[in-house]
Formats: structure tokens, C-alpha cells, sequence
């Protein structure tokens, strides 16, 4: 063999090799890379109560009243969700809150994976709808696939999806385009197969500026529902900070016309 072709065979010997070594590397971080554990708080004066009696310990933060209707939330992959219970207590006075602690977040025990998070998620709807007629899904980012999966399964009043995707394989493959992430990826969020069974009203609220949810992922999930049933708006800052808009919390209760007029403003 020519000295030129073993050294060709060498090199591409090498970079096979490494290329295995990062994608193995990829596979192995994947779980930490998903679910970023926020830093434990005491979440103010938020009440928080375990979902079930028995199994894994998982957390709810819960603001209960007296009535018809309930918004149950998921929250994004590292995201405290009792800090959020301050302001939807002043936006929603009427409302019952319960805000799901994914598994290892907030004083909730074991091991987030997609199919647990789904079976709380499931849990927890359902325990809001047994004491409230009208139950609205909130997800945010990685709640959001959460969100749409439960309403393609159980009739709520709205689906309200903040900066949502239409799946994390479309989105890892956005940020590692040299791994074959369909095939290392062992929680899959495929939003964009639940979404045509969505019969609620749905919002989909996306950021002008959003580096880490791609707009295209967001306006491709919007696409696979059922004509009429979802709706989209645009307001301005990045991913975290849309957030903080003055008409982001408005925005979940907001009819169609005034959720369009909205976006036509932004």
C-alpha cells in the first residue's frame, strides 16, 4: 500500500474515531444539556403541595379559589416556576393557579424524562379539571410540548404555547448539525404530532429575538394544526424577556380578535 493512501486511511481513521467519541459524548450529556435545574428558592409565599399521594414526591405550586376557572402551567427547562406566582396572582385574581415542579426541580423527587413529565403534567390537568369547568394549558418552551400533548387528549378551555417548538430533535439539530441527533435523542418532544388532534383555541406567542427557540420552529408547529384553531403573536425581546412584556400575561385570557390586534401592534 502507497505511503499517501495509508496516511489518507489513517487521517479518516482518526476523524471517525473522533467523530464517534463526540457524538457518544453528545448522547451521554443529553439529559443535562434538556432539564437545567433552576437554583432552589423558597418561592416567597407560594403554597406547594404534592401532586399525588403516592409514587415519586412531586410538587405543585397552587393558588385555589373558589369557581369555575383554573390555568395549570409547565414551565421551561430551568425555569423556577413558583417565582411566577406573585404576578399570576395579581393578572388572574379569579383564577385557581397550579403550577407543575418537574421531577428534580422544586422539591420534587426523581428523574425528569419526557414520559414521566408527561404522566404529572396528565395528573395534574386532570386534578384541576375534577374541581374547575374551564381548565387553560399553559407551556412555556419546554412546557410547551407538554401543553399541546395533554390538550390532544383531554378537552381544556385554551391552549396558550410560549415560544414553543415543533420538536427538540428539529431544535438539537439546529445546534449540533454534525451529530445525528434523531438518533441519539431519547426524549423527543415531537409537538408536531399531537398538535392536529388540538381542538381548543390556541395562542402560540413567540419572541421577535428569540436565539434559542428558532421562529421557524415556532411558525412550523403553528402550521401542523387544524385550520382555525391556532393563532400566533409576535411580541419584541429575546427568549427569557418576552416574557416581561406588559401584555404577555393579558395575552392568555385575550380573545382571538384582541390576541391578532396584539400582534398588530407589536
Amino acid at each position: 500500500m502507497r505511503r499517501s493512501t495509508k496516511l489518507l486511511l489513517g487521517l479518516a481513521g482518526t476523524a471517525v474515531v473522533a467523530y464517534l467519541g463526540m457524538s457518544a459524548m453528545l448522547y451521554s450529556r443529553q439529559h443535562r444539556l434538556l432539564y437545567k435545574f433552576p437554583a432552589a428558592s423558597d418561592g416567597g409565599a407560594a403554597v406547594t403541595l404534592p401532586l399525588r399521594k403516592h409514587g415519586p414526591r412531586v410538587m405543585v405550586s397552587v393558588r385555589e379559589r373558589p369557581g369555575r376557572a383554573a390555568i395549570v402551567y409547565f414551565g421551561g427547562n430551568a425555569e423556577d416556576v413558583a417565582q411566577n406566582l406573585p404576578r399570576f396572582e395579581s393578572a388572574f385574581p379569579r383564577h385557581s393557579l397550579y403550577l407543575l415542579h418537574y421531577r428534580g426541580y422544586g422539591g420534587s423527587e426523581g428523574t425528569p424524562s419526557e414520559a414521566n413529565l408527561y404522566a404529572d403534567a396528565l395528573a395534574l390537568f386532570d386534578y384541576a379539571a375534577r374541581r374547575h369547568q374551564r381548565v387553560i394549558v399553559v407551556g412555556r418552551s419546554l412546557g410547551s410540548g407538554l401543553a399541546v400533548r395533554v390538550a390532544s387528549v383531554r378537552r381544556i378551555a385554551r391552549l396558550v404555547l410560549v415560544t414553543p417548538y415543533a420538536s427538540i430533535v428539529g431544535i438539537a439539530a439546529d445546534q449540533y448539525p454534525w451529530a445525528p441527533v434523531s438518533l441519539i435523542l431519547r426524549d423527543r418532544y415531537e409537538s408536531f404530532r399531537y398538535a392536529p388532534r388540538v381542538r381548543a383555541p390556541t395562542l402560540v406567542i413567540v419572541a421577535d429575538d428569540d436565539q434559542l427557540i428558532p421562529r421557524a420552529s415556532s411558525e412550523q408547529l403553528l402550521r401542523c394544526f387544524a385550520p382555525g384553531v391556532a393563532r400566533m403573536t409576535v411580541l419584541p425581546g429575546n427568549h427569557s424577556s418576552v416574557t416581561t412584556d406588559p401584555r404577555y400575561l393579558r395575552l392568555f385570557l385575550a380573545s382571538p380578535r384582541a390576541a391578532d390586534a396584539d400582534a398588530d401592534a407589536a
